[in-house]
């Protein structure tokens, strides 16, 4: 085997070198999907990814990364998919949890802070795996304006004012910090 193979079974067992195998896997396959970028502008926010048909006979409408979760908060994921639409899907029943339970819609920041404690959650359990899916969630919202937050596989969540997820996430990340300056506060 190519590492420690006592340490790479389990999720809650530290190699000596204080790593957690099974996360840096996780986070592996979650680069493994398309490149999505956020930006968040004056009063509204961006968001863009590739779209790659993976077989010429799936029909291309079926094809895609952007999900809506609530009329007003969106979503890109990148990674592997049948855990994006896993994430996805929680994030919806989690958003219309919290409208059910306080009469009024989630603000994106609560749903971002929500998915990463279940992300968090599942790097501390053995009969659970970490989902392999990074999340871009993008909302314009009537008091906080416009916001994008990154939400990662171990249970990382932060606003930024752009953002990007996906195999080729520091070649954007780059090239939006040469303009941050010319980004709205």
């Amino acid at each position: 085997m190519s590492r420690d193979s006592n340490y790479d079974h389990h999720i809650s067992i530290f190699s000596p070198q204080g790593r957690l195998y099974q996360m840096e896997y996780a986070f592996k396959a979650a680069q493994s999907g398309l490149t999505g970028v956020a930006v968040r502008g004056k009063d509204s926010v961006t968001v863009v990814t590739q779209k790659k048909v993976p077989d010429r006979l799936m029909c291309p409408d079926s094809v895609t990364h952007l999900f809506a979760i609530t009329p007003k908060i969106g979503c890109c994921v990148t990674g592997v998919m049948a855990d994006c639409k896993n994430f996805v899907q929680r994030a919806r029943y989690e958003a219309a949890q919290f409208t059910f339970d306080n009469g009024y819609p989630i603000p994106v920041s609560s749903l971002a802070k929500r998915m990463a404690d279940l992300a968090q959650v599942n790097t501390q359990s053995a009969s659970m795996r970490p989902l392999a899916c990074i999340a871009l969630l993008v909302s314009v919202d009537d008091e906080d304006g416009p916001s994008v937050l990154k939400v990662d596989c171990a249970g990382h969540y932060l606003p930024f004012s752009g953002a990007a997820a996906g195999p080729k996430e520091q070649e954007a990340m780059n090239f939006l910090e040469k303009r941050v300056d010319d980004m709205p506060k």
